[in-house]
Order: structure tokens, then C-alpha cells, then sequence
């Protein structure tokens, strides 16, 4: 298909829809340096403001102005879910790291002592979880791939050094060791053929999954650049190209109204017209981030270009431990033509004491929210934990042979041969990640430890 043609595709816009309302709209972005001035924390607490800058010194802050103006309900702070999830709280910080940080500030600390003390504060933080540094990392004729991560063998996660920061940041998020500036924390690749001399000699990858950060920080000629040589027939064995992003929600002007938002449009349509199949794995928390009528938008556009979203996210105890909150969110998401796919458990890394649920408490949530809504939307798995044998889903509690017991399944593994295997541990409502759990049945280990 010509590119004029794909262009004049993905400019079809309702009518009830005046893109000139967004002309006005330009990226604006605090970091923890410009926190104070954000207007709208004045109306916090000098004390709570303070609180804020020693969690941000510790963990990534980074929002921009229409998550501020559009997103949070700024009568329901601190309480407002989309404010739990993108401002800092005194909370993600357990208690002795807080201590530690607020005094030196306080004591104002030497500048290189203060980095030091942070160092130390983050290293306890878990900030690769699941062996994300030790084990994913592939080589190539005994060289280490620097940017890939390839941990199941269909799928090769690619993370391009342009697109290792966000429009915002989450606070949960399991990938907050990107964002600190550390370069010993981050992963990035140097240039993109890293990524095609890797598929080259590895036939047998059929998805590729560009991550990071957020892609969609990227111009879209950068984005294009690592994407367009995937097209020709020489990489016919990768099928899928997936985008993991998170600017449907934080910025999905980015869809709509940037500059180069039709070539990224078109972009898209190019992938589907090269046989190949492109899912955007949308990053989801609260059906809040589907209500703006420009992120509606946004959506309409992607999947005019015949692009797949995928919504996934986690389940997080102050943002969206209700069931309700899931059931709408599901429910909005198959209206506007998103596919619900994964109810993750919140990573055991970063500020996870804050917001993590226990596992038998997620998997109710998951199950009374799958209850209020139909069987097309009930295509969510989950509640999922991201581990480092693979993806394990909680199933239910149930009593087997007079022993109440958790059932789970391996939906994916670093083994193949593990996938879709059931199992059972002993119950234990208080456990909230795969390593707290023993087995059941008075066996000494889960046949993945063997």
C-alpha cells in the first residue's frame, strides 16, 4: 500500500472529535527537581511535600502536565488513584530507608555522601528482579547482547537505547532501576542490528517485544529505524511485533496531534501490510485513563491501522484492589475494543511493600471481578507472577484429600516443557510472590527447583 494512501487511512477522525482543541497541547514534564512547581501541591502540607522529595531522590519521578491536568482528581488527593500512581508517597519507601534519607537531607549531607547513601538504599531494593541481569541476558558467539532479553524461547525482548524513558513515570513500576541514572542498572541497546544479528542466527523467535521505557518516547523515524528491516523476508520467521507502551493512557497525544504522529500511524499500517501482525501491549490500571475523550481517540486511530491492543497492568493494593475497578476497566477496554490479556502480581522489587496484595486476596479480586462481566471480556489472565521460572498463574484455592491448597499453573516458562503445568502449594493467605509459597502435599520442592 502506498504511503499516501496509509496516511489518508489513519486520518479519519469522528466528527464529533475537533483535533484543533489539542493544537494548544505541547509535552510539558516535572522531575523531582521541578516538584515544587507543580501548583497543585501547594495545597499539600510542607511536610508532605518534604516527605515527596525524599522518595523521589530514591525512586524515579517523572510526570507531565496532562496527566496532572487531565488524569487526577485533584479534590480526591492523596487518596486519587491516578496520584497514587504517578506522585510519590512517603509509604514506597519502607520505613528505615526512609529514616536513613530524610535525616541526611535534613542534615543536609554532602552532595556525594547523600548519592552514596542512596546507592546503598537502592541496591536493597531488588532492582532486577526475576534474574533479569544474570539470566535473560543473551550472548551471541560468546559476546553478551547489550538491550535484549531473551528468557522464553519464542519471544526476544529489545529494549532501544532512545526509548529508555517515559511520558511519566509509574510508581510501582518493576523496571524503576531504568530511570535512576545508574548505568550499571540499565539496559539499553547500543544500535539496532544488534537486535537483527541476534534473530538472524536464532530462527526459532517468532515474537519480538520492543520495550523499555516507552518506545513511544521515540521519534517515529527512530522507531522506524529499528522496525522497518524486520519487514523483509529475511526475518519471515518473526511473526509478531509487539510494542510495549504506556503512552495510550500518559500521553496519547502521541497518536493524535505530534508532528509526527500520521507516520507513526502509518508506520503501523506498513507492519500489518507486511504480513506481519502488531500488537500494542497497552500498560492499564484504572478505567480513569480510558475516560479522556483524546485518549479515546488515540485508541480509534491505532486500531484504524489495523493494530491489536493488548491491555495488561498490575493488580495494586492504593490504585485498583477492588474488583470493581478491574470489572469496569475490562469492561470499558472490550467497548473501545481493547483485549483485557494480563493481571499481573506487583514485581517483588522497588517500592512492592507499598503496594503489594497477598496472592489468595488477588486471585478474589480477579475471580468477583470476572463474575461482573461477560465471557468477552474475561479473556484477562491472571493474577500473574512475572517470576524467574516464567509466568505463574494463581488459579484458586481449592481442598484436595483434606489439605486446603493453592492452585496454580506455569502459563510460560524458561523451560518449554514446563507450560501449562499445574501445581499446588500449601495455603498461605499472607503470601505475596512465588518464593514465599512451599508445596503441597509434603513434597520437598516445585518441580521447577529441581
Amino acid at each position: 500500500m502506498p504511503k499516501s494512501n496509509l496516511l489518508a487511512v489513519t486520518s479519519i477522525t469522528p466528527d464529533h472529535f475537533d483535533i484543533n482543541q489539542l493544537s494548544h497541547q505541547r509535552f510539558k514534564v516535572y522531575t523531582a527537581k521541578q516538584l515544587d512547581q507543580i501548583p497543585q501541591l501547594q495545597q499539600l502540607s510542607a511536610e508532605q511535600r518534604f516527605e515527596m522529595q525524599v522518595v523521589a531522590s530514591v525512586l524515579p519521578f517523572r510526570v507531565n502536565q496532562y496527566v496532572i491536568d487531565e488524569l487526577i482528581d485533584w479534590q480526591q488527593v492523596p487518596t486519587d488513584p491516578m496520584f497514587q500512581l504517578t506522585f510519590p508517597q512517603r509509604g514506597m519507601l519502607k520505613p528505615e530507608h526512609y529514616q536513613r534519607v530524610a535525616d541526611a537531607m535534613r542534615n543536609e549531607l554532602g552532595a556525594a555522601d547523600l548519592k552514596a547513601l542512596i546507592s546503598e538504599v537502592r541496591a536493597e531494593l531488588n532492582p532486577h528482579p526475576a534474574g533479569q541481569l544474570e539470566h535473560n541476558i543473551p550472548k551471541l558467539d560468546g559476546e553478551v547482547v547489550e538491550g535484549l532479553q531473551h528468557k522464553y524461547r519464542e519471544t526476544v525482548l529489545f529494549f532501544p537505547s532512545s526509548g529508555q524513558v517515559c511520558h511519566s513515570y509509574c510508581t510501582f513500576c518493576f523496571r524503576w532501576a531504568q530511570f535512576v541514572g545508574d548505568k550499571d542498572l540499565k539496559i539499553a541497546a547500543r544500535e539496532s542490528n544488534q537486535l537483527q544479528d541476534y534473530l538472524r542466527a536464532h530462527p526459532e523467535v517468532t515474537d519480538v517485544l520492543v520495550t523499555g521505557g516507552d518506545p513511544m518516547v521515540m521519534k517515529t523515524r527512530n522507531l522506524r529505524a529499528y522496525l522497518e528491516p524486520l519487514l523483509s523476508d529475511e526475518f519471515a520467521h518473526v511473526r509478531t511485533i509487539r510494542i510495549g507502551t504506556k503512552a495510550l493512557t500518559f500521553w496519547p497525544q502521541r497518536f493524535v496531534s505530534d508532528d509526527d504522529a500520521e507516520d507513526l500511524l502509518a508506520l503501523f499500517a506498513e507492519i500489518q501490510a507486511a504480513g506481519k501482525h502488531l500488537a500494542l501491549m497497552a500498560h492499564y490500571n484504572h478505567w480513569k485513563e480510558l475516560e479522556p475523550e483524546v485518549a479515546r481517540e488515540a485508541i480509534r486511530r491505532v486500531r484504524q491501522t489495523g493494530a491489536q491492543i493488548r491491555a495488561q497492568g498490575p493488580l495494586l493494593a492504593h490504585i485498583n484492589d477492588d474488583a470493581s475497578v478491574w470489572a469496569r476497566l475490562w469492561q470499558t477496554q472490550v467497548e473501545l475494543g481493547i483485549i483485557p490479556y494480563y493481571m499481573f502480581v506487583e514485581r517483588d522489587t522497588g517500592a512492592r511493600h507499598y503496594f503489594e496484595v497477598p496472592l489468595v486476596k488477588a486471585w478474589e479480586i480477579y475471580r468477583d471481578a470476572m463474575q461482573q462481566v461477560s465471557g468477552i471480556a474475561r479473556t484477562a489472565r491472571g493474577p500473574s507472577m512475572s517470576s524467574h521460572p516464567g509466568k505463574v498463574e494463581v488459579q484458586g484455592v481449592t481442598e484436595i484429600n483434606g489439605e486446603k491448597v493453592i492452585a496454580l499453573r506455569m502459563i510460560q516458562g524458561r523451560n518449554p516443557d514446563w507450560v501449562q503445568r499445574p501445581f499446588f502449594a500449601k495455603y498461605d493467605d499472607q503470601a505475596t510472590w512465588l518464593n514465599h509459597l512451599q508445596p503441597a502435599f509434603g513434597e520437598e520442592r516445585f518441580f521447577f527447583d529441581e
